[in-house]
């Protein structure tokens, strides 16, 4: 029998064996169809074809915020998106950048600021690399501003101070760092801290620095050596912008008050357009579209269209195509789709930090200039309480035939691009309570968006793409809190410009008003006190000043600022009554009859006031408030004067009423000193 079957069984063997060679060659063939297949599956919101680049630097691979992404669903449940995760990242203005399963940023808290790398899809930390103590930890403006950028494996990031910092992307090791400000003697307008994110092209880091023979400098990528250094104008606030124009690689610079243009590859300067003499700063992308870049400006400057040359020869200049004075941009920029521009015109001269900046969000012709749409009243009587749909200033994500946008009150909100009118798809609350002005980025179907607290993960694609197993919350788990206009309650007319400091007539202004709401509030606490026994007449004449001076004080800045329709400053007088009061307490030697609560209490109190009072005007953007904190020191000789003067009798107060005058005028005149010392 086994001899019968041998035959039969060895062809079959044989068969087999000259199959196997066919079978292999077939499963080569198909690998690599497998494993692309498989790509695809891990990122389905490509469209076939298309490589995943992720989101690598602050405006995505081509510096546009335009996503290749696809999927992204046309509305939301009514209980919002879904959440991958929230996390406490602490203060900064840096966005994120994401490449596969990893995205990263820059944060600080009370050790220092950091650069993360978290997992995309859980945010847990991978990661995390400290390069320099905290900046403005109570600043107006606290923590990093730049954004990284993700290259061929290394994670490029700036700091406030100017470090310029290159690491692994895969371990945070350091490889290699410099201080463009201090080594280039950057100057100009980055007061408010260097905030240029890194641009990489052709193994070239390209950063705007300001300093002589130095506006912009490239350095090679692999070690950070100075490539190339060219042109003497201060910089700004907006990162060098790579373009092409007939083939030739340049490299555009938004500067203080010139827009230039250098060679991508030896620097050389081709072209340099004054625009401001000055004080000046550029935050916003300019837009390109060969041969045409569009800019945009805060302080009310509008946007202008110009043409780059063909050509550069020594007289070479700018055309200019059009110049309108709608659509200033500040610190979030506009992008442009079609041939359509879509952005927020920012009515107020410059973003506030205390409040929504106003203005309307539009629609124009990149061409010419002309309006299509725009949305949003930007009336200054808006409350914070109307309910309308005003889109407001907006970070801005181009994809999918959609705007996704991240506006400053922290509403994520869905828009169809549609040039003949304005079509909100959707909008929820994420990141409520405090201003945002970071800008979202999108990567695998997700929003990665953050503010001054905590960073999000938000899914926006289509539901049915959403992986079971993924874990998520609801919106409404985020830690959020309804946002307060502080200012417009309290101030009842604004600064024009929070930063500028008061001018001489300001100041006069402002001690005239305090110092005669303080001798009104001394006089009329004699009326009271005139009608008390004699040995209560002191005590009553105390408590009724102090009360009145503080509450005129306190009510002075919103009532006077809106009857004058000037602003007013009469919240020193208010520092002033609590010092006050510590003076009266102070004695060369302790009385054993005295307690220690007694002696102790006006101070606390006066340690609280001015605390609360330094808060409340950082949060209002009055950052010259902290001159008058050096009050004391002017006020301490005459202060000391009047509290050992004997006031048993009439003739007394009167003199402690000139005395207490005397002393406020050196309590406010320490401030003024203080300026004129500083600046």
């Amino acid at each position: 029998m086994a001899n019968e079957s041998s035959p039969p069984l060895r062809g079959i063997i044989v068969q087999l064996r000259q199959a196997v060679p066919l079978v292999l060659f077939f499963l080569l063939l198909t690998i690599p169809d497998s494993l692309h297949a498989q790509s695809d599956v891990s990122n389905p919101f490509l469209p076939a074809g298309v490589s995943e680049d992720g989101w690598p630097a602050v405006r995505g691979r081509h510096y546009d915020a335009h996503s290749p992404e696809i999927h992204i669903a046309d509305t939301w449940p009514a209980a919002g998106p879904p959440v991958l995760w929230v996390k406490e990242l602490g203060q900064g203005y840096s966005a994120f950048v994401a490449e596969g399963d990893r995205v990263y940023t820059q944060g600080q808290n009370l050790q220092g600021q950091y650069v993360y790398c978290l997992d995309a899809r859980s945010g847990k930390e991978i990661w995390k690399y400290w390069y320099d103590w905290p900046y403005e930890l109570a600043g107006v403006y606290p923590g990093p501003r730049a954004t990284p950028t993700l290259i061929e494996g290394r994670l490029l990031f700036a700091a406030p101070s100017g470090l310029l910092g290159c690491l692994d992307a895969t371990t945070g090791k350091l490889l290699w760092s410099r201080n463009l400000v201090s080594e280039f003697k950057g100057d100009g307008g980055t007061g408010f801290g260097y905030a240029c994110s890194p641009v990489v092209v052709d193994q070239l880091v390209l950063m705007p620095v300001g300093g002589p023979d130095a506006s912009m400098v490239a350095l090679h990528l692999p070690d950070g050596k100075t490539a190339w250094q060219a042109g003497s104008q201060p910089a700004s606030y907006t990162p060098a912008m790579p373009i092409t124009r007939d083939g030739r690689k340049l490299v555009v610079g938004y500067l203080e008050n010139a827009l230039v243009l250098h060679d991508l590859k030896t620097g050389e300067l081709l072209l340099e357009h004054e625009l401001s003499d000055g004080y000046d700063e550029h935050s916003s992308w300019p837009l390109y579209r060969e041969p045409y870049l569009w800019i945009a400006a805060p302080f009310r400057a509008g946007s202008q269209l110009f043409e780059i040359p063909s050509e550069f020869e020594k007289d070479t200049r700018l055309k200019n195509i059009w110049r309108s004075r709608i659509l200033s941009n500040d610190v979030l920029s506009s992008v442009l789709v079609g041939d359509q521009i879509y952005g927020f015109d920012i009515f107020d001269q410059q973003s506030k930090t205390q409040r929504p900046s106003r203005g309307k969000f539009r629609c124009i012709e990149f061409l010419t200039g002309d309006e299509l749409w725009e949305q949003g009243s930007g009336r200054p009587e808006r409350s914070q309480n109307d309910t309308s749909d005003e889109i407001g200033q907006a970070g801005i994500i181009v994809a999918d035939d959609k705007l996704i946008m991240l506006n400053e009150r922290g509403e994520l909100i869905l828009l169809r691009i549609n040039p003949a009118e304005c079509e909100i798809l959707a909008r929820c609350s994420v990141l409520s309570g405090e201003l945002t002005w970071t800008p979202p980025i999108l990567h695998r179907g997700c929003v990665y968006i953050r503010n001054q607290s905590r960073a999000a993960c938000i899914y926006v694609g289509k539901p049915e793409l959403l992986p079971r197993q993924q874990q998520t919350l609801r919106v409404d788990e985020i830690p959020q809190e309804q946002y307060v206009d502080w200012a417009g309650q309290i101030l009842s007319i604004e600064p024009e410009y929070a930063f500028d400091l008061p001018s001489n007539a300001w100041l006069w202004n402002w001690f005239f008003w305090s110092a005669g709401l303080l001798l009104a509030s001394l006089l009329l606490a004699l009326i009271p006190a005139s009608l008390v026994r004699v040995e209560h007449r002191l005590l009553t004449w105390t408590v009724c000043y102090r009360t009145l001076a503080f509450l005129c004080g306190a009510l002075g800045t919103t009532w006077i600022s809106a009857w004058t329709r000037e602003f007013v400053f009469t919240w020193p007088l208010c520092l002033y009554i609590a010092f006050d009061a510590v003076m009266a307490v102070v004695q060369f030697r302790r009385s054993r009859q005295r307690s220690r609560w007694r002696d102790y209490l006006p101070l606390l109190v006066f340690v609280g006031i001015t605390t609360f009072y330094f808060l409340l005007c950082r949060r209002l953007s009055l950052v010259f408030e902290w001159a008058f904190l050096a009050g004391p020191i002017g006020a301490l000789l005459p202060g000391l004067l009047d509290a050992q003067l004997p006031k048993e009798r009439f003739s007394g107060i009167g003199i402690s009423v000139l005395l207490k005058l005397v002393t406020y005028a050196g309590f406010y005149g320490s401030g003024i000193v203080v300026f004129w010392l500083k600046y």
